[in-house]
């Protein structure tokens, strides 16, 4: 069972990928939060004082101490709380799930974002890129972490099924914005198969944003 005894605080705002990357983690963990919603554009001076470094979200307070950038709060929820875990026994698998989350910070979230900010020839070419990172994550995990489980944890959901999971309606959103398919199961039926379980996972649920409402927002609806 998840310990329940301290205080925790989630600083982060909606829509946004990464908060919701924590936020599934907690829900995962079977542990009590209390959300503090921050403005984009105006941050608070708790959020500022937080997290002076980077002046961003997400941020998790765990008995007042503040830990930010996304990654390493995932880690740090799974040092703190050890059950179910999200990372194999095994030292060499661990690496492996830790280089393939830190592809996915550092090559996939990037080309997401270049796809929904760019038109024409470059949203083309970004998408055919993204399509390509998806591809080369579904032949590391399934060399190297697969065990025949619905998910790349195995059994239960671990810490790249977080990071993958959390980012399926925005893919699906994406795909929408470009009108091209690029998540196939033909090419990366392993990462669908993954994806598709976690959303479906009760404790995650209802934090997935479906991608038509993301997709009004982005057409200027943000009551949507």
């Amino acid at each position: 069972m998840a310990d329940q005894s301290k205080g925790v605080k989630l600083y982060g705002t909606s829509f946004n990928g990464h908060t919701t990357m924590v936020d599934c983690a907690l829900r995962l963990k079977g542990v009590a939060y209390e959300y503090v919603e921050e403005d984009r554009k105006n941050k608070s001076e708790a959020l500022l004082k937080l997290n002076p470094v980077h002046k961003q979200v997400p941020v998790l307070v765990v008995d007042g101490k503040p830990i930010a950038e996304t990654l390493i709060i995932l880690q740090h929820i799974d040092d703190v709380w050890k059950d179910p875990p999200f990372l194999p026994e095994d030292p060499y698998k661990r690496a492996k799930v830790r280089f393939w989350a830190d592809f996915v910070s550092k090559k996939v979230v990037p080309i997401m974002h270049t796809v929904v900010a760019s038109k024409g020839d470059e949203q083309k070419t970004a998408a055919e890129e993204f399509a390509g990172y998806l591809m080369t994550m579904e032949d590391g995990i399934r060399e190297e972490l697969w065990t025949g489980g619905p998910f790349v944890n195995g059994d239960s959901p671990g810490l790249l099924d977080v990071v993958m999971g959390s980012s399926y309606m925005w893919i699906k959103f994406i795909e929408a914005v470009v009108g091209v398919k690029v998540a196939k199961r033909e090419k990366t039926p392993l990462l669908c198969s993954f994806m598709e379980a976690f959303v479906e996972l009760d404790a995650v649920k209802e934090l997935m944003t479906p991608p038509e409402v993301l997709l009004q927002r982005r057409m200027g609806n943000p009551s949507a």
